[in-house]
């Protein structure tokens, strides 16, 4: 070999000294900053600008000419409007993140084992491809009050009233002058007592005629043996008029399913119920006691849970939001359960551990720096949300599920806009949003140089 120090030089190879960095690269740096310009600039008009002039112009007043300092912080912390933002904030922040990221964890986990995972995966990521405006009015309509309308309470009325028994004739009413009045709890008692030897007769009005359609013609004179009390409960209505009020007309319908009590004293000592024809039967002890038609009877029926209302409304949109969501996160974790050595696994079970202890020994702390990931990326999200609660909360409880994000909107564009505060909000959010991505951050790159 050589040692001539005037020997040729290699090819490609620098001459300079060493940890020198090659002429090359330097000459072709501001070649990079070209290019990286136009995203600068962007990036700057975009973000810094905003930001600056935020923080700018919460220093000032509604009106933008007035120097307040920081009176419009100081109005965050103590307007109650805005405390109820930060509140259901710090909801969103610590149960939206927590449900998404461990409904993908299970969604994950679960999928493993079976043959159509694609498919369900597929099924659980596809409200990813949904915005938020139109997820926002779909589950508006799900959680709407009446059951005819609302999916979620048509389920849970058709589960309420296959385990509790529902009123036969809601909103039905005793005919005026018929001798029924009102009585403790919504029912209604009769003024006279009952007689073995009369029919009882209870007519109701009320009902709308196509609801007792399909119902039998009433029984204008039925009869009890062995010395009871007999009587009848009817619709006293004919279409068209001209039937005569408390008595049996031809036409009437008999209502079925109508308790009757017999009281004495308050005391209920008997009751029966009212057949296809609207004839019921008494025992005998109940001649001379009073007979009385239960609340039960004429109860509206069950509406269901009122999803937005001010109780609940909060926890509805966040199920919206894990609607969503959860699929972005079952993804990210079925990415990182993937990369998990399967020896690791089998060994855990070769030494005696169940499926549960692999999960939750071995599974989960492999998988601890994705679920990080996931969990941070959704708060860094939830602190951002605001279509959601805009579009699905109604006016009436719109203040309950107000989140900073949506009372930015509100203050700085509302009808009292004041875009000091609004600003001041802004600058709040920002603070609250950078702590969360710096560990983000800090935590992609620890994984990068592993």
């Amino acid at each position: 070999m050589s040692t001539d120090p005037a020997a040729p030089q290699a090819p490609g190879r620098s001459t300079g000294a060493p940890g020198a960095r090659p002429a090359v690269g330097r000459s072709r740096a501001w070649i990079a900053w070209l290019f990286l310009l136009p995203a600068l600039v962007l990036l700057g008009a975009l973000v810094a600008y905003p930001i600056v002039y935020s923080v700018y112009r919460s220093l000032f007043d509604a009106a933008g000419g007035a120097f307040v300092g920081l009176a419009n912080y100081g109005e965050i912390f103590t307007d109650s409007g805005i405390l109820t933002a930060l509140r259901n904030n710090l909801i969103w922040v610590i149960v939206a993140p927590s449900l998404a990221t461990a409904l993908g964890l299970l969604f994950a986990v679960l999928t493993e084992r079976i043959r159509w995972a694609t498919a369900f995966k597929l099924i659980v990521f596809m409200p990813m491809a949904v915005s938020m405006l139109a997820a926002g009015i779909t589950f508006r309509l799900v959680y709407e009050q009446d059951p005819e309308r609302g999916v979620a309470n048509a389920v849970w009325t058709g589960v309420h009233d296959t385990f509790a028994e529902s009123s036969p004739w809601p909103g039905a009413q005793p005919r005026e002058g018929a001798g029924l009045t009102p009585s403790d709890g919504g029912g209604f008692t009769t003024r006279a007592t009952a007689s073995a030897g009369e029919v009882a007769l209870l007519p109701l009005v009320g009902i709308p005629p196509k609801e007792a359609a399909g119902a039998q013609r009433a029984e204008p004179a039925p009869r009890a043996e062995g010395g009871g009390v007999a009587g009848v409960v009817w619709l006293d209505f004919v279409r068209g008029g001209g039937s005569e009020h408390g008595r049996v007309d031809a036409g009437e319908k008999g209502l079925a399913g109508v308790k009757v009590e017999a009281v004495e004293d308050g005391k209920r000592i008997a009751e029966a119920t009212s057949g296809p024809d609207g004839v019921f039967t008494l025992p005998p002890s109940a001649d001379g006691a009073q007979l009385r038609l239960p609340a039960s009877n004429f109860a509206a029926p069950y509406g269901g849970v009122d999803w937005l209302g001010p109780t609940l409304v909060t926890p509805a949109i966040i199920g919206s939001y894990v609607w969503m969501w959860a699929g972005f996160a079952m993804v990210l974790i079925a990415a990182g359960l993937a990369g998990i050595p399967r020896e690791l696994l089998e060994a855990a079970r070769m030494d005696g551990a169940n499926e549960w202890q692999v999960f939750r020994r071995v599974t989960v702390p492999v998988l601890a720096p994705v679920l990080g990931v996931v969990f941070v990326t959704l708060m860094i999200n939830v602190l951002k949300i605001f279509d959601l609660v805009y579009v699905i909360a109604p006016g009436a409880t719109q203040s309950d599920a107000n989140v900073l994000a949506l009372q930015l909107y509100l203050s700085s564009f509302g009808s009292s806009a004041d875009q000091g505060v609004g600003s001041a909000i802004a600058v709040v959010l920002l603070l609250l949003v950078v702590p969360v991505m710096v560990v983000n951050i800090r935590r992609l790159r620890r994984e990068s140089q592993r």
